[in-house]
């Protein structure tokens, strides 16, 4: 199994980067909270879970190993595979799952596209035990490291959010409201900035509702 993968930074894109370890360049798909604090040409580390089926074997890499267990835990909820797992990482934070489980907020899972409200309970009651808080600081979106420059613009940013399972018609909807809030997102023109941002709110606006 590859539990860790540590090399040269190849190729940095919205879903997905290379390492090259070895010689060998490894491609793996991740949070774009992770992949933003890979650079290219530069070293970098990702703790690594290697997801194996008939035809295929996907690794999926992570900034820690608190996400990687994280993402594991999820693995163990009927119904949730690799993508489901990446997915409500990239809405939210490791601790933020493990307080939506240990209190029941079906509301915070259900902003994670392709999670309903049957699914966040039997997320929840699958899961029951398995995920509890540690008391740790949930960072705010501007504290994240800063990523690599992107060429493309708001047709990347919905299309990334597609990839992770939101209708393009939602993903588009998301970005425009972040956008109004933050103005100086569109003039930065930085594509995993605002995607970063954008995943944020969506997280955001989970916590706010569930507090109502």
């Amino acid at each position: 199994m590859i539990a860790s993968l540590t090399g040269t930074v190849e190729r940095v894109a919205l879903d997905h980067a290379v390492i090259s370890v070895g010689g060998v360049g490894l491609s793996f798909h991740a949070t774009p909270q992770t992949l933003a604090a890979l650079h290219e040409g530069r070293e970098g580390s990702v703790q690594t879970h290697l997801a194996v089926k008939e035809d295929a074997l996907t690794l999926y890499g992570f900034a820690d190993r608190d996400e990687r267990e994280v993402f594991e835990v999820l693995l163990g909820a009927n119904g949730v595979g690799p993508r489901l797992a990446l997915a409500v990482l990239a809405v939210h934070h490791p601790e933020a799952v493990r307080r939506a489980v240990a209190e029941e907020d079906e509301k915070a899972l259900t902003r994670v596209p392709g999670i309903g409200p049957k699914m966040a309970r039997k997320i929840i009651v699958d899961l029951a035990g398995r995920l509890v808080p540690t008391g740790e600081r949930i960072p705010d979106a501007e504290e994240a490291a800063p990523a690599a420059d992107a060429p493309a613009w708001h047709t990347d940013v919905v299309q990334a959010m597609a990839g992770l399972g939101w209708s393009e018609k939602e993903a588009l909807r998301a970005v425009e409201a972040t956008l109004t809030a933050r103005p100086e997102l569109d003039e930065a023109r930085d594509v995993p900035a605002l995607l970063r941002a954008t995943l944020s709110d969506v997280g955001s606006a989970a916590t706010v509702r569930a507090g109502r």
